[in-house]
């Protein structure tokens, strides 16, 4: 299926009652006096089961619903929400909106999107695939999951569970400019923790698997698998003196660099002058080689978007070209503070890839490192978003002549961005998909890492 409205026995409400709210809240806006008015309007559910050590832990089910508005009233600005699609609710919500723009000062950045910019024609992106699976089926791969990791040695002893989710909405919306769009969603996963235990040791790992569509996810059996060897391959882990050497960030936790400088490049952070990217654009950030591309438009990708939170339409792009900063994350509010023109970013990003030239699998990368960490794990939020600065908890594997020694615990991992940056050396092939910034293990020529 693709992401157009559906069969509206799927969801609480057909999608044409979400975009007759959406008209009626910008009839309102315009009978209170607003000059200007945008609107979401949002329903769907989801259902999550738990296993653990064979029997049901959790079984939950939720629909939800909500809408949000803003007016503008000149530059004035006000912002309501309800859960309730009731006429009088709806009225209500508008009017404590246009009630708060009432007493909010000027802001010479406030107001739509421009009209130029809103999405006409957007492409079908394929978001939707409804998973009808029963909660007896829901249980039973659950239990095939966990049982998988359990099968996988005997020094597998204990299991945090094995979750499968099932999620699905849909949304519209709108702005007094005449622009209406909206598409459902989905988004499903299956997860599974584990604890193995030898001796005094004991380590918990996990692995897990989300996709648009049920048939892309990986079978419930290799997840379990995966989960029980992780935790079994971290049995015995040691403490390391502290030392400088490089470092490879294993690919589901390599995506987490991408991040960091996303949100030095977005809109808050460059006019708040609170990035450590400030005036970026055409200098050289990463080494050479580096490209980060933003594909809005991938079929089933977990952050395609035909448009953005303000209705503009999305735009493939190179935000990072040869090392070098190509362009910003903005949205219409931001770009307007910046004097800039807003990128299709209001809301997040879509789908940004980090790649080189000459991507090589996870061996080749242990090899070109030599000796260094191997982190798979990483703890805390130790960053600094105005100087750079890096500093994190972390476990992995101590790796000396490209091949993996013994596991180590209880380290921390410091630099600086800017520096972690220009001193990747290369980018791997092994790209797990877990979410809207993705690439493979990325291997950083040097940081500290203080250990016990």
């Amino acid at each position: 299926m693709n992401n157009l409205p559906v069969s509206d026995s799927r969801f609480s409400y057909p999608f044409s009652t979400l975009q007759q709210i959406a008209r009626d809240i910008l009839a309102y806006a315009k009978q209170g006096g607003a000059t200007a008015c945008e609107t979401n309007v949002s329903d769907g559910f989801g259902q999550t089961v738990t296993v653990r050590q064979s029997a049901v832990e959790t079984i939950e089910y939720n629909r939800d619903k909500g809408l949000s508005v803003t007016v503008y009233m000149g530059q004035k600005r006000g912002n309501a929400s309800t859960s309730d699609f009731s006429p009088q609710a709806i009225s209500d919500t508008v009017a404590a909106a246009l009630s708060i723009a009432r007493y909010t000062a000027d802001d010479d950045c406030a107001g739509l999107a421009d009209a130029e910019l809103l999405a006409q024609n957007y492409p079908q992106l394929a978001l939707y695939y409804p998973w009808e699976i029963s909660v007896e089926e829901v249980i039973e791969l659950a239990k095939q999951c966990e049982q998988a990791a359990y099968a996988v040695d005997k020094r597998i002893t204990n299991s945090e569970g094995a979750t499968v989710s099932v999620s699905e909405s849909q949304f519209v919306y709108a702005n007094s400019l005449g622009f209406m769009g909206g598409y459902p969603l989905s988004r499903h996963s299956i997860s599974c923790a584990m604890i193995a235990e030898q001796g005094d040791s004991k380590q918990r790992d996990y692995w897990y698997s989300v996709a648009r569509d049920a048939v892309d996810l990986e079978t419930a059996k290799s997840i379990g698998q995966k989960a029980g060897m992780r935790s079994v391959a971290r049995l015995g882990a040691r403490k390391i003196p502290t030392c400088e050497v490089p470092v490879l960030f294993e690919a589901p936790i390599a995506s987490s660099l991408i991040g960091h400088f996303a949100s030095a490049v977005s809109g808050g952070s460059l006019y708040r002058e609170s990035s450590f990217l400030l005036n970026s654009i055409g200098q050289q950030v990463f080494a050479p080689d580096i490209q980060i591309l933003e594909l809005p438009h991938m079929h089933k990708g977990l952050a395609s978007s035909a448009f953005d939170d303000d209705g503009v339409a999305t735009v493939e792009r190179k935000v990072v070209e040869n090392g070098i900063v190509q362009g910003y994350f903005l949205g219409s509010y931001s770009a307007r503070k910046l004097g800039m023109r807003t990128t299709g970013n209001a809301g997040g990003t879509h789908n940004l890839i980090m790649q080189n030239a000459t991507p090589m699998d996870l061996n080749g990368l242990l090899k070109k490192m030599g000796t260094g960490l191997l982190v798979t794990e990483l703890l805390g939020h130790g960053i600094n978003a105005v100087t750079g600065d890096y500093s994190r908890g972390a476990s992995g594997y101590w790796v000396e002549n490209g091949e993996v020694c013994y596991p180590v615990e209880e380290i921390t991992i410091a630099g600086n961005l800017p520096e972690i940056f220009k001193g990747i050396l290369a980018i791997g092939s092994d790209v797990v998909v877990h979410g809207s910034k993705q690439c493979g293990s990325v291997l950083i020529d040097r940081m500290t890492v203080a250990g016990g």
